[in-house]
């Protein structure tokens, strides 16, 4: 486990380390810069990855109607824009960030007890990170902008 590394809620004091973020061309057709997804509004929260208090990737976690589109599971969020600044790629930072979002969701949102999102069926790496952490096939799929999208399910494991 890398040491030093953390989510936050985005803040203000992020931008211009954000903003210097970039994604290789075959990455870009998967995702989103964070810049461009930084507005948080009602159900939807930009996370950020900090390595040594430094951003290295970024995610959005949704509570909104748009949950309904992959599961439904009613306590449910839906994780979209997941990066990692690809001067940062290989460093283990998409892992550790993806095994942080237990802890996180459950210190922040009480009510969650799944996480899903959609991975385009061509982005076999990042499907193999997803798996690697602990995220399940549902066999569902959606059609996106660029093709077919598996939808993938993690289930949050609460000591209640």
């Amino acid at each position: 486990m890398l040491d030093g590394v953390e989510l936050q809620h985005y803040k203000t004091e992020f931008y211009e380390s954000l903003s210097e973020f970039s994604l290789p061309e075959e990455q870009k057709q998967f995702t989103s810069l964070p810049v461009a997804m930084l507005e948080a509004s009602d159900g939807r929260y930009p996370i950020v990855i900090l390595s040594e208090s430094r951003p290295v990737g970024f995610f959005i976690l949704h509570s909104s109607s748009r949950v309904r589109d992959y599961t439904d599971n009613t306590n449910a969020m839906l994780l979209t824009s997941f990066s990692i600044d690809h001067k940062q790629q290989g460093n283990g930072y998409a892992k550790i960030g993806l095994l942080q979002i237990e802890h996180f969701v459950s210190e922040f949102f009480q009510h969650c007890n799944e996480i899903v999102l959609a991975v385009n069926h061509k982005n076999i790496a990042a499907q193999k990170v997803y798996e690697k952490v602990g995220y399940q096939d549902t066999g569902r799929r959606k059609i996106g902008a660029i093709g077919e999208q598996f939808i993938y399910s993690y289930t949050l494991h609460r000591n209640k």
